[in-house]
């Protein structure tokens, strides 16, 4: 591109260069700008290679098909391959404005590409496939782009050609590979009517051209009588009720007329009439078609209870809500078979607008409960919608603290869920209770402290009619949840209020800085030690002390800091009679069982119940490092026996006495070189 000039100046002189090259690289280089800049979406470089080699074929001729190389070199750099997903595109979206404004230079494209889409389709080695594949064989990879756009470029344009091919194709359209790959690219996989073997069984001509809203088909097939209109798939589906599911005005006007088509048919597996359909995705002029016949009940529902209003509530259609509260025989809080209304279904969703419309409604009751006794309020609250939640609490028949089937109320839910919003619009009312507790005495608190929400945590501890101890199920209270989490924002907020008790036990007896340090959390730990009123010797489950659970997990930060607290006992025992010494000896924590040692009041040798020291648990575990570190301790006694008289070295093999009895020798006549101490650990780790 020179200085200065255009870039429409540009594409032009490019175009003219394209259209000058010798021989069919002219004709290839515009057709793959025309396929390129008209496709409903990126074309895969073989997609666009075998679209291209289509013309003049009676079968998939793989001598035809263009090399992507020969493509880019035709079109003179105007496009290129995206690496990443190997697709096809032009240069720059600018290019792709000029050549919509230049219509003139293809003329009929969506008849073009229709009718490369459907003769690739009617190829005999395409028909061959069997509708049972669940994906395109390799050898025919345009069956994809083919069978999912032919009719949205049919429906554009669509010439005698393509009437001729579209016929042929949708003659036996359920057997065709074609119908297996649609329902697969665009339909939901619980929706797509398939049989046992996978095969779109009875989705025929009709269904295909009122999918695609091809009202000239539609015609051609209603006109030469092949098929039937009221034919079902395997769902139980009509060609209408597809055609309102798609929003294809025209080509339901056209079965409408038609004398022999129910207008009003509900299918076999979901019990939906076209209505419902139609409404369900927000078509407007299909439901207005609808509602002008006299057949049509606009109330009727499906296999679910659920009634056109129900779906386009939840959904959020305005403007379908707003047609068929219109009606007179609508009864706008109809429940389905979960008891759920449409105002439910709209504040479940978030969907302001058709909330309000309902709320203007005399005959509808905003405070309905649901199977599980949920309002919509309560659902409105847990998915934080904000909007919903204010309109519903503006209404005086509306209960802000009524508790569910598990005793959750809609403070509950947005504390749990995070939504600080919906949480301060609940904690503005006098009649919502922030102490409620549900089922499993879970206080909006507690669920805010578990959740992590520090936000939230803030705005009840605020409240001075919020108790900060209050117990769960499990007795456990807002500081224990978030001390066992290791939320230090969260505890540190707790602390500070003065009615906080920071040493209250659980269930199971454990206090809020036990927890902390059987999880490892050690900025929470040296939180709660901050507290004069916090027992770090106070003793839980199977009377462990902190200092135990600590040494036990490993936990060397902990330690340290429970070891620097005045009035620490680090050799108290628990239920079974061990230490903090014993636990992390049998575990093999090293350093762990080094800081014990450094203490003055720590016994090496002190046994538990059974009468077993840290040096037996070590070397039980075969942790060498601890047995030597025990060995080297001047305390240390390996020989003392256990309950059952069993030392250490009790019971070796014969081969280990001889090994021993080898060593003894060695050492007795000065050959090894080995204190005393290591003979024991040599000993030791032989034995064990």
């Amino acid at each position: 591109m020179t200085k200065g000039e255009g870039v429409g100046d540009a594409y032009t002189g490019t175009l003219s260069r394209i259209q000058a090259q010798l021989g069919s690289r002219s004709k290839l280089g515009m057709e793959v700008l025309m396929w390129v800049s008209h496709a409903e979406r990126p074309l895969h470089v073989d997609e666009l290679c075998h679209a291209l080699g289509v013309e003049g074929s009676i079968d998939l001729d793989i001598g035809n098909i263009p090399a992507i190389e020969t493509l880019l070199a035709c079109s003179l750099g105007l496009i290129t391959v995206e690496k990443s997903s190997s697709t096809v595109r032009l240069v720059h979206y600018t290019l792709q404005e000029y050549l919509a404004n230049n219509t003139k230079l293809f003329p009929n494209p969506n008849s073009i590409i229709a009718e490369v889409c459907l003769t690739y389709l009617n190829f005999p080695h395409v028909r061959s496939f069997s509708p049972t594949l669940r994906s395109v064989p390799p050898t025919a990879p345009f069956v994809q782009y083919a069978s999912c756009y032919w009719g949205a470029h049919a429906r554009l344009e669509t010439t005698e050609s393509v009437k001729t091919l579209a016929l042929k194709l949708l003659d036996g359209y359920d057997k065709h590979i074609s119908s297996k790959v649609l329902l697969l690219h665009d339909v939901r996989a619980e929706e797509q009517p398939f049989c046992g073997d996978g095969t779109p069984t009875g989705f025929t001509g009709f269904h295909g051209a009122a999918y695609f809203g091809c009202v000239e088909l539609t015609v051609a097939l209603l006109e030469t009588n092949k098929g039937d209109a009221e034919a079902t798939d395997f769902h139980g589906n009509t060609a209408i009720a597809w055609a309102s599911r798609r929003g294809n005005e025209g080509v339901v006007r056209v079965l409408l007329e038609w004398s022999e088509v129910h207008s009003d048919a509900r299918s076999s597996k979901y019990g939906s009439a076209p209505l419902l359909w139609a409404a369900e995705n927000g078509h407007e002029g299909v439901v207005r078609i609808l509602l002008e016949r006299k057949e049509i009940n606009p109330d009727k529902t499906d296999k679910r209870g659920r009634t056109p209003l129900s779906w386009a509530s939840g959904r959020g259609h305005e403007g379908v809500v707003r047609m068929l509260l219109e009606q007179n025989d609508i009864n706008p809080d109809r429940s389905d078979k979960w008891h759920r209304t449409p105002l439910w279904w709209a504040s479940a969703s978030g969907r302001e607008g058709v909330v309000r419309m309902l709320l203007e409604r005399k005959d509808v009751d905003p405070d309905k409960l649901d199977k599980w006794r949920r309002t919509p309020l309560s659902w409105a609250s847990m998915s934080g919608h904000e909007g919903t939640v204010r309109m519903l609490l503006e209404r005086n028949d509306v209960n802000p603290d009524k508790p569910d089937l598990l005793r959750r109320t809609p403070l509950s839910w947005a504390s749990v869920g995070g939504h600080e919003g919906v949480v301060r619009m609940l904690l503005g009312r006098n009649d919502v209770n922030p102490n409620k507790l549900n089922l499993l005495c879970e206080a909006p608190l507690s669920l805010a402290s578990m959740a992590r929400h520090e936000v939230i945590v803030r705005m009840l501890l605020e409240r001075n009619d919020v108790n900060p101890n209050k117990p769960d199920l499990l007795r456990r209270t807002p500081l224990s949840l978030a001390s066992a989490d290791g939320h230090e924002v969260i505890v540190r907020m707790l602390l500070e209020r003065n009615d906080v008790n920071p040493d209250k036990r659980d269930l199971f007896g454990l206090t809020p800085l036990l927890l902390a340090s059987g999880y490892g959390h050690e900025r929470v730990v040296k939180t709660l030690l901050e507290r004069n009123d916090v027992n770090p010797n106070k003793q839980g489950f199977l009377r462990g002390t902190p200092l135990s659970l600590a040494s036990k997990s490993g936990h060397e930060g902990i330690v340290r800091i429970l070891l620097e607290r005045d009035g620490i006992s680090p050799d108290k025992r628990d239920v079974l009679g061990r230490t903090p010494l014993s636990w992390a000896s049998e575990a093999g924590h090293e350093v762990i069982v080094r800081m014990l040692l450094e203490r003055n009041d720590v016994n090496p040798n002190k046994p538990d119940l059974l009468r077993r020291t840290p040096l037996w648990w070590a070397s039980q575990n075969r942790h060498a490092g601890v047995i030597r570190i025990l060995l080297e301790h001047n305390g240390a006694n390996p020989y003392k026996p256990d309950s059952w008289l069993l030392s250490i070295f009790a019971f070796p093999s014969i081969s280990t006495l001889l090994f021993c009895l080898l060593f003894l020798i060695l050492y007795a006549l000065g050959y090894l070189g080995l204190s005393t101490v290591d003979l024991v650990f040599i000993y030791i780790c032989t034995i064990t």
